[in-house]
């Protein structure tokens, strides 16, 4: 197959292949490249209508990486919203990610009715991007239940605007966050927790 034919079918391949994609970050990077690589299949065949459309659609993904990107952990694009823990909306989105929750943590169970039980979400403009619960434990420690990210900003972690950039644990008296044991490790430490004997991590509010 002649360099150029294949160039076409990879181009073609990775386009079909990044609207696949649920994760935005991913989406739009996939797409870029895709579009680099069909506006010089077009620019070399000499089909210069593809090459505008082509070198537009690398200037909007362009954009929308960098918008991503640098806003990824600007406190005024993602905001903590405190709801309660029995909250109809709470119950709405844990409804529509079950599916999803329970294949990271099969055993995830929440009784918004227990005492000690506190809810937030995390939006960015109207839409909800992730979900974090955690339990009054006692001695100033809230337990985390979930740090769920939905799937179009997995590539992101927001869960940090309730860790760093927010007042609402602190506004419940909590003094320290303590994750479950053996929780994935480089999320929590480029946050600041500190890794425990037991496998899971804490932080000092």
């Amino acid at each position: 197959m002649p360099w150029l034919q294949l160039t076409g079918w990879i181009g073609s391949v990775l386009l079909i292949y990044s609207v696949m994609q649920a994760r935005v970050l991913r989406f739009r990077v996939l797409n870029l490249a895709a579009s680099a690589i069909l506006a010089g299949f077009n620019a070399a065949l000499e089909i210069w209508p593809m090459v505008a459309m082509n070198v537009a659609l690398c200037a909007i993904n362009l954009w929308h990486i960098r918008n991503l990107v640098t806003t990824r952990h600007d406190a005024a694009t993602y905001e903590v919203l405190e709801v309660g823990p029995q909250d109809e909306y709470l119950r709405h989105v844990l409804r529509v990610h079950e599916a999803d929750i329970l294949r990271f943590q099969p055993d995830f169970t929440w009784d918004g009715a227990s005492e000690g039980a506190a809810a937030f979400l995390v939006q960015r403009g109207d839409e909800t991007v992730g979900v974090v619960l955690v339990h009054d434990v006692g001695g100033g420690v809230a337990h985390v239940v979930l740090d769920y990210v939905t799937q179009r900003f997995r590539d992101f972690s927001p869960g940090e605007f309730v860790w760093r950039h927010s007042t609402a644990l602190k506004d419940h008296g909590f003094t320290r966050v303590r994750t479950p044991e053996h929780m994935i490790a480089p999320y929590y430490a480029r946050l600041g927790f500190q890794p425990l004997e037991n496998g899971a991590f804490e932080l000092e509010l």
